[in-house]
């Protein structure tokens, strides 16, 4: 009988141990998926910039130290993706409402995009935030800036790339961290659309899309960074 009752212990330990195992083999994954859903990868550091905004005054990324903000290269006289993409920003600028947030959009095209042309840009635009700084400066400067930042823009000396630039924003943390959310497959996105898109998850871009799903993904991710 003791015997018995050995045997029976021993047939439980083997049945309870890899239910145990396979338990905490769940939780483990529970808590990865977790870890990747609520944290934000860190691409590396803002590149280094000086600038002269709409305003007339000199903006480096050292005076955006404390600030959530985005970083986009556009021109105001853009027929295509900049308009989207301003479109987008002010959305978002709307949507956040905080002091501690900012924006930098860069001209490509600092030939026509002037101080004063920036600045009625922004009005035209309906900017409200005083932390949206649309900046101009040497092309060939701006060119290595977006480099750095590893957000394509066209070579300058390429009279047929010049204006073309990538549709992608660039999201810093108050620390000057450039930061980015996790994709499905747990692998850092780096950047975020500032377009449209003919369907809700983001595949077909389209200027007149009615989904624009990285929009979203921004405001989610700037307020957590401005919770920090």
């Amino acid at each position: 009988m003791p015997k018995n009752k050995k045997n029976n212990t021993s047939t439980k330990r083997k049945i309870v141990i890899p239910i145990v195992v396979i338990a905490l083999l769940f939780l483990g994954i529970g808590i990865g998926m977790s870890y990747f859903k609520n944290n934000l990868y860190t691409v590396m550091k803002v590149p280094d910039f000086e600038l002269t905004d709409q305003n007339s005054k000199k903006i480096t990324n050292k005076d955006m130290l404390g600030k959530v903000y985005l970083v986009e290269f556009f021109f105001s006289k853009c027929p295509t993706i900049c308009p989207v993409m301003n479109t987008n920003m002010r959305a978002l600028e709307e949507e956040v409402n905080d002091s501690d947030f900012g924006i930098v959009s860069i001209s490509i095209d600092p030939e026509n995009d002037t101080p004063e042309a920036l600045k009625q840009h922004a009005k035209r635009i309906g900017v409200k935030s005083p932390n949206w700084h649309f900046l101009t400066g040497d092309r060939g400067y701006i060119g290595k800036i977006a480099d750095q930042f590893n957000i394509y823009v066209g070579d300058k000396e390429d009279e047929a790339e010049s204006l073309n630039h990538s549709g992608m924003i660039a999201l810093v943390d108050k620390e000057g961290n450039i930061r980015c959310r996790y994709n499905k497959d747990n692998m850092p996105i780096l950047y975020y659309s500032g377009l449209n898109y003919e369907d809700p998850e983001g595949k077909i871009p389209k200027l007149s899309g009615q989904y624009h799903p990285d929009r979203e993904l921004l405001l989610e991710d700037i307020r957590k960074l401005l919770k920090k």
